[in-house]
């Protein structure tokens, strides 16, 4: 069974910096790229950033560029998304997902991790 679970959201004041994680299972990790996504309240969800199968190219949204990383670690099924120099408008619940041809598994959303950015 597929799943990915999300984790590492919290509370931080604006400038702030956290980092989520998200372990994956059910499927051949080092052969998907790996995205995050967010969706803040009353908003659509959108695409935050992507990582190469290999971990050697990444985009991301223009909103996030030079403040959000996002790293994997194949051996340990795990994706990873550093946030730095965090604002208010990051202020999202953050998913994952995986994609492979233009497929993302899982086909449902997960539970995410909240971020909240107070001021």
């Amino acid at each position: 069974q597929v799943q990915l679970m999300e984790s590492g959201g919290g509370l931080v004041q604006p400038g702030g910096s956290l980092r989520l994680s998200c372990v994956a299972s059910g499927f051949a990790f080092n052969l998907y790229k790996m995205k995050w996504y967010r969706q803040a309240p009353g908003k659509e969800r959108e695409w935050v950033a992507t990582i190469s199968v290999s971990g050697l190219f990444t985009n991301y949204t223009d909103s996030v560029k030079g403040r959000f990383y996002i790293s994997r670690d194949n051996a340990e099924n795990t994706v990873y998304l550093q946030m730095n120099s965090l604002q208010p408008e990051d202020t999202a619940i953050y998913y994952c997902k995986a994609e492979i041809g233009g497929l993302e598994i899982p086909v449902s959303w997960g539970q995410g991790t909240q971020v909240t950015v107070w001021s």
